[in-house]
């Protein structure tokens, strides 16, 4: 059970393309292919411009005034230029989270690899913007004002790994969440395989039940989790606005 557990975890190259130099490769694997899936299924999802707008594209307006609700609280005004990377995003890591929850399907987003490398970016590019607006003063928010003197040395070391921390603590929570229930339904789904094998049809009947819940509860939880990422990625976009 625990080998075909992680047999979802390897990445296999479908395609393989020398390009420009006889050492440089490019491979096209299976997890850029549901990258891929899932950016076309968001081009699709968010066509629509009906003056009465049909199911989805009700549920997809109701995403976007959420999400701009969201920016706007947080950002102000001023934020809305962030507005459709945070959206893109959203629906980027909604879409790979809930693809996951099908068999069969690699699921990018319990690779603390993505996941790690989606939040180091973000830290790269909040930094960048800070630098650029506030020039030399961005290093201020790593000195809490009316500290003592005394401490400075101490605070500005602690400032600065609470700051760096945010792109490993972003990446582990998609991953470990998404992992956790990827496992679950593995483990939950051997023990009534072997329960049915075994003849214990009617006793198999309670794992089952159980594992209807805990569908339902993972694809609230892929939703969620795309929706804690796109929020504090919100958050740390205000360290671009203004110094905290």
């Amino acid at each position: 059970m625990l080998a075909a557990y992680f047999d979802q975890f390897n990445v296999i190259r479908l395609v393989t393309i020398q390009a420009f130099h006889e050492d440089w490769l490019i491979t096209f694997t299976n997890s850029s292919l549901m990258m891929v899936l899932a950016i076309f299924m968001f081009w699709l999802l968010l066509k629509g411009d009906d003056l009465v707008p049909r199911r989805w594209q009700a549920v997809m307006e109701l995403i976007y005034l959420n999400l701009r609700s969201v920016v706007r609280d947080n950002l102000g005004a001023s934020g809305d230029k962030f507005f459709p990377f945070v959206i893109s995003l959203f629906i980027f890591i909604a879409m790979l989270n809930t693809l996951g929850l099908f068999p069969y399907v690699f699921t990018p987003t319990v690779h603390i690899v993505i996941t790690f490398g989606l939040s180091f970016s973000i830290l790269i590019g909040v930094t960048i913007m800070g630098v650029f607006t506030f020039k030399w003063n961005f290093l201020s928010m790593f000195m809490p004002s009316g500290a003592p003197l005394l401490l400075a040395p101490l605070l500005v070391y602690i400032e600065t790994i609470s700051y760096l921390s945010r792109a490993i603590s972003l990446g582990l929570r998609l991953a470990a969440n998404l992992t956790a229930g990827h496992l679950l339904f593995a483990i939950m789904s051997g023990f009534t395989f072997n329960m049915l094998a075994n003849g214990l049809i009617f006793t198999s009947l309670f794992p089952m039940l159980i594992m209807v819940f805990v569908t339902i509860l993972e694809m609230a939880v892929a939703v969620i989790q795309a929706y804690v990422f796109s929020l504090l990625t919100t958050i740390y976009l205000g360290d671009t606005i203004a110094l905290h």
